[in-house]
């Protein structure tokens, strides 16, 4: 496997929230695993299941923000890579928020590993947000748009 080709898959998973990759092609295989660095472990005693744990002297933490729920189909990226709304620079967006799209119409591009891939509306409808910001890093599965 060339290098550079290995250097950016190195990249990627660095960068993402992935773990593990592993490629297998005609020439090798590769598998590449982040390490994750050793968390300290602090157990004051048992708590009850589900309830937030307060450390010694401060206050209980925040119960983490909820997610919000969309509300018709969302479109999630099929790869990892990096989100572009054009096929160019400066060129036109695909879809904007109110476009209507048909089902298999080009949405957006997905870069990976130097591969630009059309990713096309997997259902017909009228886009209601953008979730993702241009030239942003997405993961296998990020939400990018909601069509309704």
């Amino acid at each position: 496997m060339d290098l550079r080709k290995l250097k950016t898959l190195i990249d990627l998973v660095s960068e993402s929230n992935i773990s593990e990759l592993e490629i297998t092609e005609a020439d090798g295989k590769v598998r590449i695993v982040k390490s994750e660095p050793a968390a300290p472990m602090m157990h004051y005693g048992p708590a009850p299941v589900g309830a937030p744990v307060a450390l010694p002297g401060g206050p209980a933490p925040a119960a983490p923000p909820a997610e919000p729920v969309e509300t018709g189909h969302v479109v999630k990226s099929p790869m990892v890579g990096t989100f572009y709304r054009s096929a160019s620079p400066g060129g036109k967006a695909f879809i904007e928020v109110g476009s209507v799209v048909k089902e298999g119409e080009p949405v957006c591009i997905i870069e990976a590993m130097k591969i630009m891939n059309e990713i096309e509306a997997d259902r017909s409808g009228t886009v209601t947000k953008i979730l993702a910001e241009n030239g942003q890093a997405v993961e296998f599965g990020q939400p990018l748009f909601v069509i309704e």
